[in-house]
């Protein structure tokens, strides 16, 4: 049997003020910031509001800042096996390739009629999932439905009715600016041989600032099995996840 639970989450929106704090010189903060940092930055692996944040930030030169964006934007809209042809190549891997990064990023669309929808893709290597046993989390980079901030968490927790370790998947609502907002969900997996997004599990659950649902269990099936060289789950090595969310009410 599989339970469904709600969590309270710490925020995920703080962060720091390092620059500003370290040089409190606006010629030479900028200065540090166009040489020595945005060089190392990803632009390609943010989220659009972050891109915007970038456009908008007076620490930074604006041509550049604009430069840097437009970039960004045209690899997220470059086709998939171009995105990697870019990643892998050695004269661009600096700025287009993954890291490791604390808040994973998604792939998202969105909707706006009839009602306000948005379709989050969070695709999770082998190797990161076997990395959350025995209870390690994942956490998702923030995505927005209908003005709030959401992300996504996967971790490896235990079955409470039956002891075992398992995969669970949570959806949670940043805490910072949110309201009281009912959405319906709904969290699927490709899974072989077909390749498809099979549903797991859905639901309806009103969201307020920092609170999370989601499964303990959401492949009904203990870690062990998760993990096995022949799992259904992993295909070439990756767990693709989707997270579908609705809002119906005014």
């Amino acid at each position: 049997m599989t339970f469904k639970w709600h969590l309270k989450i710490p925020s995920m929106t703080s962060c720091s003020d390092g620059p500003r704090a370290q040089y409190p010189k606006s010629e030479e903060r900028r200065e540090i910031l166009s040489s020595r940092l945005l060089p190392l930055v990803r632009f390609s692996h943010m989220t659009c509001r972050k891109l915007r944040k970038v456009l908008t930030c007076t620490d930074i030169d604006h041509e550049q800042a604009t430069k840097c964006v437009t970039e960004a934007l045209l690899y997220k809209a470059d086709a998939p096996h171009r995105q990697r042809a870019l990643a892998a190549d050695t004269t661009t891997c600096r700025k287009f390739a993954e890291r490791a990064y604390k808040y994973r990023p998604l792939k998202v669309v969105e909707f706006d009629r009839p009602y306000p929808q948005c379709i989050a893709y969070l695709d999770l290597k082998r190797d990161e999932c076997s990395r959350l046993f025995p209870s390690g989390r994942i956490y998702s980079q923030a995505f927005h439905l209908a003005g709030q901030g959401f992300f996504l968490s996967a971790h490896c927790n235990v079955e409470q009715q039956s002891t075992f370790y398992c995969f669970g998947l949570f959806l949670g609502m940043q805490e910072k600016g949110s309201m009281s907002v009912t959405v319906d969900y709904e969290f699927a997996a490709r899974t072989r041989p077909s390749g498809e997004f099979v549903s797991k599990y859905k639901g309806n659950y009103t969201f307020t600032g920092g609170k999370a649902v989601g499964y303990r269990n959401l492949f009904a099936i203990p870690w062990q099995t998760f993990m096995a060289d022949d799992s259904l789950f992993f295909i070439d090595g990756m767990l693709h996840l989707r997270a579908e969310l609705t809002i119906k009410q005014p």
